[in-house]
């Protein structure tokens, strides 16, 4: 492909994605978490879940209701605030005409997803801004819907200071096509091992995003 080609299919896919980012706040949805702790042996030690419906009030605001959320007993690893805004906004990554300037984009090829053909970039942030969060990795872009359909990477920056490590694992991120126009994000998976100067610990993470109304 030449260079004003890439650019053609950056630009309609990042359109795309503004479109679809649009839509998904107007859908309510079922979203479930789990973080597993794993010893050496790939034994399951600590466990954090949470189950939440992401819906509307009354008065139209978005709002986030826990209705599953058993005490943590994980011990090697806790869930911070990074985390959190991770699993909300970095994991189902989005890469809107908006958000386009923050990062560099590298068209690498075509790659078949399943049955879909599909065009592959390499994406990461330009500059690290101060308290925000990023994607860096791969993504994968429909070549008929122009939407992203898996993601592959892991959130910047992992968190080093006197306070203590804040690491953050790999994963990826399927979407399927919801009521036959735009790709949403269905499932997402980690299993990765982090490098805490204490030592490493392994963890695996499972999202899942149902009942998309």
């Amino acid at each position: 492909l030449s260079a004003s080609e890439i650019q053609e299919i950056v630009k309609k896919f990042s359109t795309r994605e503004k479109e679809f980012k649009l839509a998904r706040d107007n859908y309510t949805y079922h979203q479930i978490v789990k973080v597993e702790e794993l010893d050496s042996e790939g034994d399951v030690g600590g466990v954090y879940q949470m189950q939440s419906d992401i819906i509307f009030t009354p008065q139209g605001e978005r709002i986030e209701k826990v209705v599953f959320a058993p005490m943590s007993s994980l011990r090697k690893v806790s869930l911070s605030p990074e985390d959190e805004k991770d699993i909300r906004a970095i994991m189902p990554f989005v890469l809107t005409s908006d958000d386009l300037n923050k990062y560099s984009v590298q068209y690498q090829g075509r790659q078949k997803v399943d049955e879909l053909a599909t065009f592959v970039f390499k994406v990461g942030p330009k500059t690290l801004e101060k308290g925000q969060r990023y994607f860096e990795g791969q993504i994968w872009v429909d070549d008929r819907d122009y939407q992203i359909v898996k993601t592959y990477g892991k959130s910047v920056p992992d968190i080093r200071s006197k306070k203590g490590e804040n690491l953050f694992p790999r994963f990826e991120t399927y979407r399927q096509q919801i009521d036959g126009k735009y790709w949403f994000p269905t499932w997402t998976g980690a299993d990765d091992t982090l490098q805490f100067s204490s030592g490493p610990v392994r963890i695996r993470i499972i999202i899942r995003y149902e009942d998309y109304k």
